[in-house]
């Protein structure tokens, strides 16, 4: 039997056989049948559906509202309001390839049911029932089909690319320099390849950590669907070569979190070496003292539901999605909730150290940058919160604490004015409300600065800065800082970022610094800088880490997350 293609059917026949679908087209004026195509009928719903709106934010489909309301107009009166999603036969397999791309979207982290799918499958198949039944309200079906499909694609792919949740709108300390495309033109191009999926995919962040951290969010899916893992009973610490039923749980629980191999039966209940290396490859995990022995800290984390690591998997998928596509060949990641700096060049760590940040009530701000230039021997202007409520009331009980500190006193008014004579000043006169100077700290051993800074220009004053007080990095958590950046390796990240300048090796940097002078060096080539915050995420071999939310940031996102998406 020959085949034809549609092409080589008559017209006719196509408008004959579209009529069983959208049922007998409609009467002129002069009683003459509207012998225009099913794909014009639909079109023409589609096309009065928006116009009726008047306002596109109170555009409708479905009983449910168009999210992407600024875009999917424009969309439409791009291709003439010709339907998207079907054809003279009606819905396309592009309309099941989005459906099924969208019952996965949690994979990606994110909610299905915001994305209109219940509403698209129940008009799908009435649609569908519509073509067995020969029902004559098909084109206006089909209208609101499309409408939903497109606004799901829109809104999709939109989360993809930049994120669910403006994390600007959630902390005013948080600078978002997320990825940006044309949404609309981005499905013109996946609807002409008729590669809905695989246009959907090109949306996601690129990196092998999101990739690595979508795989774990499944993992631990699946424990939790299995019913989680075992808890930790309260009691003494628990050590190598202990013995019961609280080791046994130990095991089984570490063996979930594939941090141990399958338990061998006869040693279930015996704490062995096995067991306690592999206790210690949870702690490293989870920022804890990789000791081997189950003390408090170690017990709370272990005792973590996995719904909870879930939680933290999802929310950090989002950050994910709040970057730039592009990191930077060479780049510097500072992970505020792991008190770490990494400088990556290639993907491949080059230097990697501890970090101090800010308190809870001085939390490190979230952004991405360029660090262009470093400073030898920095000044330290001090901010005015530290100088009025740190500083005074120490100058006020004792006058030589400005000499003993190297600090200085200037006129708020400029900064050539001159210096001021701490000795001519009543201090007991001045007040936070009424403090009209500003303090400068000199160069030196006890520059809160230490001896070096590391310059990114952005808003919230904020860089990377030595300090002279390193016992702080021996500190588990360390986060003491008003909000700037103190650094464990400063010289070695100095070397690495001159490293392509001649002039400046570590022995002409160490004997700059050993001059006490003031000194502007540009770096050679400026790095991307990126201030994250993940409470879970991939380390450089696959790793899954994790660490506490110690400036409380979770929960309002995770609150944000659940929410309906806004109209835009």
């Amino acid at each position: 039997m020959k085949v034809f293609g549609l092409d080589m059917i008559p017209r006719v026949l196509l408008i004959g056989a579209a009529l069983a679908v959208f049922g007998s087209p409609p009467r002129t004026e002069a009683g003459q049948a509207d012998i225009r195509s099913p794909d014009e009928f639909v079109a023409e719903r589609i096309r009065t559906r928006i116009e009726a709106a008047g306002v596109v934010t109170e555009l409708r489909a479905g009983g449910e509202p168009v999210y992407a309301s600024g875009v999917l107009p424009k969309f439409y009166e791009r291709r003439l309001y010709r339907p998207a999603w079907s054809d003279e036969r009606g819905p396309t397999r592009l309309a099941d390839d989005l459906v099924d791309a969208l019952r996965r979207s949690d994979v990606e982290g994110l909610r299905s049911e915001h994305y209109h799918l219940a509403g698209i499958e129940a008009v799908l198949a009435a649609v569908r029932a519509d073509a067995k039944s020969v029902p004559t309200i098909a084109p206006d079906r089909c209208a609101e089909l499309d409408l939903l499909l497109t606004d799901a694609f829109l809104v999709y792919g939109a989360h993809l690319l930049a994120g669910r949740v403006n994390p600007e709108t959630l902390r005013p300390e948080w600078v978002a320099n997320r990825r940006s495309a044309d949404t609309a033109a981005v499905l013109k191009a996946g609807l002409d390849l008729g590669d809905i999926a695989g246009t959907l995919e090109t949306l996601v962040p690129p990196q092998y950590g999101y990739r690595r951290l979508r795989e774990a969010l499944a993992h631990y899916r699946e424990v939790a669907a299995r019913g989680g893992w075992p808890t930790i009973p309260d009691g003494s610490t628990l050590k190598r070569g202990d013995r019961g039923l609280p080791v046994a749980s130990l095991r089984e629980r570490l063996r979930l979190d594939d941090d141990l191999g399958p338990a061998e039966e006869q040693h279930a209940g015996l704490f062995d070496e096995a067991l306690e290396q592999a206790l210690k490859r949870f702690q490293r995990r989870h920022g804890l003292e990789a000791d081997g022995a189950v003390g408090p800290a170690t017990r709370a984390e272990l005792n973590v539901r996995v719904e909870r690591r879930v939680e933290q998997v999802e929310l950090n998928l989002e950050r994910w999605r709040w970057l730039p596509k592009d990191l930077g060949r060479r780049h510097v990641i500072v992970n505020i909730a792991a008190f770490g700096l990494e400088l990556v060049d290639e993907d491949t760590v080059a230097l990697a150290m501890r970090v101090v940040v800010g308190r809870l009530y001085h939390r490190t701000p979230v952004l991405s940058d360029t660090m262009r230039y470093l400073v030898l021997n920095p000044y330290w202007h001090v901010p005015r919160d530290i100088a009025v409520e740190e500083l005074l009331p120490k100058v006020r009980q004792d006058l030589s604490y400005l000499a003993r500190h190297k600090l200085r006193v200037f006129p708020k008014s400029g900064p050539d004015a001159q210096e001021v004579d701490p000795a001519t000043v009543d201090w007991s006169a001045i007040t936070p409300a009424n403090f009209p100077f500003r303090l400068r700290q000199d160069p030196g051993a006890l520059n809160a600065l230490g001896r070096v800074k590391f310059m990114f220009l952005n808003k919230f004053n904020i860089y990377l800065h030595d300090t002279p007080a390193r016992p702080l990095f021996e500190e588990t958590q360390r986060d003491f800082s008003h909000g700037c950046i103190r650094i464990q390796q400063p010289i070695e990240l100095a070397v690495y970022l001159l490293r392509q300048d001649p002039r400046w090796n570590r022995d002409a940097i160490l004997h700059a610094l050993d001059e006490a002078v003031d000194r502007t060096v540009p770096l050679p080539e400026p790095i991307p800088i990126h201030l994250l915050y993940w409470t879970a995420w991939a380390d450089a071999d696959g790793t899954i880490q994790f660490r506490r939310d110690i400036h409380d940031r979770d929960a309002p996102l995770w609150k944000a997350l659940r929410a309906p998406p806004p109209q835009e």
